[in-house]
């Protein structure tokens, strides 16, 4: 069996099951398809993504699993970025995101720490900060 996403002319959606894909145009062709909404007899296939099984079935838990590594992965090339390529200022980071934002220190990207209070002055005077992805942790440290 198939199922296909249908539409009708005025736009009413609804799904049609066929023995072969050679049905639906069979039936399409005699004029045998009609919406079940307004009687329309103007029907055609949506486009769709093809549903395809493989040969094991991934539960929602592994799907899951799967998105946050994949996130997990990113936001550690994103620190890595940020490691190989800025200066790291450690906790002068306020005051030198500060300085380059009133253009007294030469512009270039840098990465350090900040207090709370500090992030929040820097918003709030418009210096552009963001949060650093924090690092991975270590293969010993992880159950």
């Amino acid at each position: 069996m198939i199922k296909y996403a249908l539409t009708c002319e005025h736009g009413c959606e609804f799904e049609g099951w066929f023995g072969a894909s050679a049905d639906f145009d069979d039936q399409a062709a005699r004029g045998l398809l009609e919406c079940p909404t307004c009687a329309s007899r103007a029907v055609r296939k949506q486009i769709m993504a093809p549903r395809v099984s493989g040969t094991k079935k991934r539960g929602e838990a592994a799907v899951q699993g799967g998105k946050r590594q994949m996130m997990m992965e990113a936001m550690a090339q994103v620190r890595r970025h940020v490691e190989d390529n800025f200066d790291y200022v450690g906790d002068t980071f306020a005051k030198e995101a500060r300085a380059i934002h009133e253009g007294t220190s030469e512009e270039h990207g840098i990465y350090g720490e900040a207090t709370p209070s500090e992030v929040k002055s820097l918003v709030e005077d418009g210096v552009p900060v963001a949060a650093l992805p924090p690092a991975p942790p270590k293969k010993g440290e992880v159950n």
